[in-house]
């Protein structure tokens, strides 16, 4: 999953994007509420996490012009203003979540997984096509009870289609998902890994639209 981190603080920063990459997110760091505006409107990303006081645009701000846009991007509010009212003013603002620091990145890696099952519509915890089952906490996939290994990008390209309820995502859709910043992106890397997942899990999974995109096969989304 490709996250939007915005807070200025370089230690805390730094701390956030280095544990969430270990619990399997992408992520991209921005500094201020101008790039974190800039950014989220790009539609890139599956979540954002959110500091309130950014310079150049307080978080605040980005909230709501975001949600003004009609921007659905869930957002969790990460803030060191602990009173009740901040945290009311953020909810009733557009977040989906809030937390207050110091964080547990345990925890937040956990309440970002939630954040993006919830806007895919998703209850479970686990998602399944077919055979295929995936586990996003355990960053695990299985093929009728049997673990597959899966290499990073696989599993992440996976994942958004099984999130993606049977709809058709286009390339461009897939690499947003897949790839970072500065990422470099052969021609066909997602196809490459269609064959891959294709290979692994089984032919018939993956189905091609012609000239829009890829799905999971009918009758095997969860």
């Amino acid at each position: 999953m490709r996250i939007l981190l915005a807070e200025d603080d370089e230690l805390l920063g730094s701390g956030i994007r280095a544990g969430l990459a270990q619990h399997g997110f992408q992520v991209d760091w921005v500094r201020d509420g101008v790039a974190a505006e800039r950014e989220l409107a790009t539609g890139a990303y599956q979540a954002c996490v959110l500091d309130l006081g950014l310079p150049r645009q307080d978080g605040m701000d980005v909230l709501r012009q975001v949600r003004a846009r009609r921007n659905a991007t869930p957002v969790l509010v990460l803030t060191a203003r602990d009173a009740v009212t901040a945290r009311i003013a953020g909810l009733d603002a557009g977040a989906d979540d809030y937390l207050i620091k110091p964080i547990d990145l345990h925890e937040l890696a956990a309440r970002l997984r939630a954040l993006v099952r919830r806007a895919h519509g998703q209850s479970e915890t686990r998602l399944s096509a077919g055979a295929v089952e995936l586990d996003p906490a355990a960053h695990q996939v299985w093929l009728a009870g049997v673990p597959v290994e899966l290499s990073g990008r696989e599993y992440d390209l996976l994942h958004a289609l099984l999130l993606s309820n049977g709809r058709v995502l286009s390339r461009e859709q897939l690499e947003q998902r897949l790839y970072q910043w500065g990422s470099e992106i052969n021609s066909n890397a997602v196809e490459v890994h269609i064959y891959h997942l294709r290979r692994k899990l089984g032919a018939g999974l993956i189905e091609t639209v012609r000239g829009v995109g890829y799905r999971m096969a009918q009758g095997a989304s969860a």
